[in-house]
């Protein structure tokens, strides 16, 4: 009879502890794994600074595979629209035509308000970029959509300002560390931005889903107003988000709103911009105008009538 290939660990001791050791070292693994997971859960911000801490250690890995994603996504779009180059083409030349048009009666808008502003003494306040940073990565498949930028504490940067592209809104500061930044995607199931329809001012909020998409709802429910290619832009509700920034297009209709792209993809952006958060003034009651307080008439002096003296 052959002997076996393999005997049991009871042929040694050492053997023996290496099995025991190993099985007692998974266990404290998973049992030290899963206190992390439920700290984590309870509490978020529990492991913020180590999460800053790692995020500026990879920061600078991570700038150069940005310049390689940045690159090859510019291969893949100049590839793809020399195949589509005659069908873009003449779609480009009809949305020139329009646009041109359009361009017009803003400029035309522009000069309006431009002449109110200046008879009602009012100034546009456009409010200084705190930063301009690299998108050094973002979430491409996942339920939670994050993103880090190359500008921290060091930069003047705070938890909850602002980051915006070129494009539109990318989303929000969520932590902050010393080089590098995490930023909460309006992607994120945890996002909410308050919008407007850019056309007529219809009201709605953006939540993120978790398959990179935006559900927009309505705040004034009805007869669904809303058309595909509508434009959304910040409201200004709530303060932190200034108005007037794009963030979605209406790509599908509900029952109850839309389902929009974001206008700012984070996969395709290479730079963006760190804002202060927006605080709008409150609008204070027109003072009293202070009223005089009534004169007091002064007592006129009666003389009276002196009598002759007769000689």
């Amino acid at each position: 009879m052959a002997p076996p290939s393999a005997r049991r660990t009871g042929h040694s001791r050492r053997a023996q502890y290496t099995t025991f050791f190993g099985y007692l070292a998974a266990l404290v693994g998973a049992l030290a794994g899963g206190t992390l997971l439920v700290i984590s859960i309870l509490n978020p911000h529990a492991f913020a600074s180590w999460r800053g801490a790692a995020n500026d250690a990879a920061a600078p890995a991570a700038r150069v595979a940005t310049v390689g994603r940045s690159g090859s996504y510019g291969l893949f779009g100049t590839i793809a629209g020399y195949v589509m180059a005659g069908s873009q083409n003449a779609r480009l030349q009809k949305e020139m035509a329009i646009a041109r048009v359009r361009l017009a009666e803003a400029q035309a808008i522009a000069d309006e308000n431009r002449r109110l502003k200046a008879l009602l003494g009012l100034r546009d306040a456009d409010p200084r970029p705190v930063a301009i940073a690299r998108m050094i990565s973002s979430t491409a498949a996942s339920t939670r959509r994050f993103a880090s930028i190359s500008a921290g504490a060091r930069d003047g940067v705070t938890v909850g300002m602002p980051v915006r592209s070129p494009l539109g809104l990318v989303g929000r500061v969520l932590e902050v560390g010393q080089s590098s930044s995490r930023v909460l995607l309006v992607t994120d199931t945890e996002s909410v931005v308050p919008v407007r329809r850019a056309s007529d001012a219809v009201p709605a909020f953006i939540t993120g889903r978790s398959d990179g998409m935006l559900q927009l709802r309505l705040i004034n429910l009805g007869i669904n107003p809303l058309h595909i290619g509508d434009v959304f832009v910040t409201s200004g509700s709530g303060g932190l988000y200034r108005p007037g920034v794009a963030v979605a297009m209406v790509t599908a209709l509900t029952r109850d709103g839309a389902i929009g792209r974001v206008l700012s993809d984070p996969a395709a952006t290479e730079y963006v911009t760190v804002e202060p958060v927006w605080n709008p003034a409150p609008e204070l009651p027109p003072a009293p105008t202070p009223t005089a307080p009534p004169r007091k008439k002064k007592a006129s002096a009666t003389h009276k009538p002196t009598a002759k003296k007769k000689r």
